[in-house]
């Protein structure tokens, strides 16, 4: 039997997006934001509203990065989410977040999240949604797997649970996409 809850937001899983922009003077700011995702095959999707700190950056520089919160910055990276960088303009540091520059966006890259979509603005489309292109992956060595690419294990991302508002780790591997199913045909 089912139960039936309504009109929810609840999606699983709904990945922990740090989004990094430069203010007008060149200052990083980061905020948590759980709305976004995968727009089409190299594009970004993010639900911000228009006061956010971050939202007036892609405006003004066009270009962001997207990093994955992860398991050992939990804390930092909730904290961000917190404090808006309209009220509180050390957040970074208040978080223990050090930046570096993108070499293909004008937005920060993360120094201690280990994963980072570059991303140059493509529009703010009719619902102010941002848009943006992905110009480049970039990925610490430290979670990269024998094979050379990211592995998910390592990188500890955590998913959002707005059922319970809990964060969750992913990692566990179960099946072999584009592969598994093909034993019903």
């Amino acid at each position: 039997m089912r139960k039936n809850f309504g009109q929810k937001t609840w999606m699983y899983p709904m990945p922990v997006l740090m989004i990094g922009t430069y203010d007008e003077n060149g200052k990083a700011n980061l905020m948590n934001a759980a709305w976004g995702g995968i727009y089409d095959y190299n594009h970004v999707v993010l639900s911000l509203s228009a006061g956010h700190k971050t939202t007036q950056n892609i405006r003004l520089k066009g270009a962001f990065t997207i990093s994955f919160a992860d398991t050992p910055h939990m804390v930092a990276c909730d904290y961000v989410g917190l404090v808006s960088g309209n009220k509180v303009s050390d957040k970074l540091e208040k978080a223990g977040f050090t930046t570096e520059k993108s070499a293909f966006v004008d937005a920060p890259i993360i120094c201690e999240l280990s994963m980072a979509l570059e991303c140059k603005l493509v529009k703010f489309n009719e619902d102010g949604n941002i848009i943006g292109e992905i110009v480049n992956v970039s990925a610490d060595e430290c979670v990269l797997g024998e094979d050379g690419l990211i592995d998910a294990a390592k990188l500890r991302a955590i998913a959002y649970d707005a059922v319970h508002n809990d964060y969750l780790v992913l990692g566990e591997k179960v099946g072999n996409a584009f592969k598994d199913g093909n034993k019903l045909k």
